[in-house]
């Protein structure tokens, strides 16, 4: 089992996107290099996928990023050259469950390790009706293999050409999730479906989001690219305004809050999209039971909602092994914990960020152009 660092890096980054990349690249050189190594032995073992082979299919991406999203191929051309890696290694660090090859046999294999699945992050926003400052709050546990917990960074972007982002992400991947400087807060949970094919990543989609000031035109954009992969995204903005968008490769449907509460886990709650879900019936139980949850105690703290509240929905075991704060060994088998864990107050360019599981470490504050420690909110 990986050990947790007390607190996640945190590194400034400004400029072009290309220097934006070579900075993150050379400030966490060494956590990228062990992102990398480890990435390549997930895919490995089992004999799943061969070092170049999965270099191979990683590159197959690389002209739908240039199509839709020219800067972040700058980001990541960067992220090579100051880490010194290969381009395909900087690319492979962006899909880390994108689909390889598509094949006319069959389903497509997943650049996954073979104990991937589906049991990843849980998800809600509280809207200011419901919490204490009338302020929309938005809480996120994101589940992932306990490596992430190693790797994992803090990142203040500053491009010269587009909004200021603070993101929370592994090191050397350049979209995970977080907020920009408009107020627009971005988290993400896995979901699966058939149809994976070579397309925009699904982790990039995130950047594409943070361009943009409100809900309306983030989803917007996100609907007008080729999307790889399934994946979900709840937004919040600085007006209040949130929503949550499950996709396949071609459809979506947007979901609206209800009673004050919007959130999400890893199946498809949309009638539109029932039909879509491919996790299997214990996935899809473990999903629902973390959803209900999450939604449950929101729903319990009506009227006086605020950040620490939060932080205590996230760190809820009481539903083992369905948990929301996800501990070593919970699943036999199976290295997926919390590996991190976000609370976000848009209005306030806020955000809390806590290494996981949460239930064992405190959550510090970021802000734009400051960092402060702290492990108390209201």
């Amino acid at each position: 089992m990986t050990s947790a660092p007390a607190i996640f890096p945190f590194v400034r980054l400004s400029g072009s996107h290309r220097q934006i990349g070579r900075q993150f690249g050379a400030a966490v050189q060494p956590l990228i290099r062990h992102h990398l190594d480890q990435a390549l032995a997930r895919l490995g073992s089992g004999n799943r996928l061969s070092r170049a082979d999965a270099l191979a299919a990683a590159m197959r991406y690389r002209p739908y990023v240039q199509a839709y999203a020219l800067f972040l191929d700058e980001e990541i051309v960067g992220v090579a050259e100051g880490a010194g890696l290969a381009l395909d290694e900087a690319y492979l660090l962006q899909l880390r469950a994108e689909a390889a090859t598509p094949t006319t046999a069959g389903p497509a294999p997943l650049l996954a390790g073979p104990h991937d699945g589906p049991d990843e992050c849980t998800t809600f926003a509280a809207l200011g009706a419901i919490t204490a400052s009338g302020e929309t709050i938005v809480g996120h546990n994101a589940d992932l293999p306990a490596l992430y917990r190693e790797v994992g960074v803090m990142l203040e972007i500053v491009p010269n050409d587009s909004p200021a982002m603070l993101m929370l992400t592994p090191a050397g991947q350049v979209s995970y999730i977080g907020m920009n400087d408009r107020g627009l807060n971005v988290t993400a949970n896995y979901l699966t479906c058939d149809g994976w094919r070579v397309g925009f990543p699904r982790y990039l989609l995130s950047r594409i989001a943070l361009q943009h000031d409100t809900v309306d035109a983030a989803i917007a954009a996100i609907r007008a690219i080729p999307r790889a992969s399934s994946r979900n995204m709840l937004l919040v903005d600085a007006h209040g305004d949130a929503a949550d968008l499950e996709m396949t490769t071609i459809r979506d449907a947007c979901i609206e809050p209800t009673d004050g509460v919007l959130a999400h886990s890893n199946h498809y709650t949309a009638a539109s999209l029932a039909s879509e879900e491919r996790a299997g019936t214990e996935y899809v139980a473990n999903s629902t039971a973390r959803l209900n949850r999450i939604r449950e105690l929101a729903l319990e703290h009506r009227g006086r909602l605020d950040v620490a509240a939060a932080q205590a929905i996230l760190r809820d075991r009481a539903c083992f092994p369905d948990t929301l704060c996800r501990m070593p060994g919970d699943w036999d088998g199976r290295d997926v914990l919390t590996f991190a864990s976000l609370v976000a107050v848009p209005a306030r360019r806020e955000l809390w960020v806590a290494v996981g599981p949460p239930n064992e470490h405190e959550y510090r504050r970021h802000s734009f152009g400051s960092l402060v420690g702290s492990g108390r909110a209201s």
